[in-house]
């Protein structure tokens, strides 16, 4: 079980962040955290990929860092129960998904329930899954967006906690649309951890809480 007992405020929350790329949610994390705008600590850092540079500015900032390769398990379930064990020996209060590019087992999401947020881009239930630029634009739409949602079994599934929307022009390519959503990323993403950090957030019955009140399916201030 996660650090469940650490609610007093004499106690740092501490957060694990897992990453597969370059570590630009982490780094807001980070900062976040720094300024203590965040009021924990990011007590480790993941990633299924050595050569992430995520794992950089981990070490740049002092902070434990951890791979697991899949090439080194027999399955997907042993390599995430190995990870799984390594978050509890951390007495993590929340395990934070910053661009972690391999789907989570099952087993992994109901061990932490209630404790993992990812950040995906696209406004969900819409696109979830890869290439969502790429499919926004196919589909002709004319916004898209970014969502932080809890995580359960269901690939991009869990209750959905905040979304920001942008504009899609009729001259855009990927890349226009990528750098709004990045921009958007970059802030929602460390308020919700602060929510959560903080208490405010809950998962109850696979539906997202803020200070007591359910949040609609589009999760807080869609609007």
């Amino acid at each position: 079980m996660l650090g469940l007992g650490f609610f007093n405020e004499e106690f740092m929350k501490k957060i694990v962040v897992l990453i597969s790329g370059s570590g630009t949610n982490l780094q807001a994390i980070l900062d976040a955290c720094q300024n203590q705008f965040i009021h924990a600590e990011v007590c480790a850092v993941i990633s299924n990929k050595p050569d992430a540079y995520g794992l950089e500015r981990a070490k740049n900032a002092k902070i434990p860092t951890a791979v697991f390769e899949r090439k080194s398990y027999p399955s997907n379930l042993a390599m995430d129960q190995t990870i799984g064990d390594f978050i509890e020996s951390t007495a993590a209060d929340l395990i934070v998904l910053a661009g972690y590019m391999k789907i989570l087992t099952a087993s992994f999401t109901q061990r932490f329930a209630g404790k993992i947020l990812n950040i995906h881009p696209s406004l969900l239930p819409k696109f979830p899954g890869l290439d969502t630029y790429q499919r926004a634009l196919d589909a002709g739409e004319t916004e898209h967006g970014v969502t932080v949602h809890f995580v359960n079994e269901e690939m991009d599934g869990g209750a959905v906690v905040l979304q920001a929307k942008v504009p899609i022009f009729p001259e855009d390519n990927v890349g226009d649309i990528e750098k709004r959503v990045r921009v958007q990323e970059l802030q929602i993403y460390p308020l919700v951890v602060k929510w959560f950090v903080d208490g405010r957030l809950k998962e109850i019955d696979g539906k997202a809480y803020l200070d007591g009140n359910l949040l609609p399916a589009s999760g807080y201030a869609s609007e």
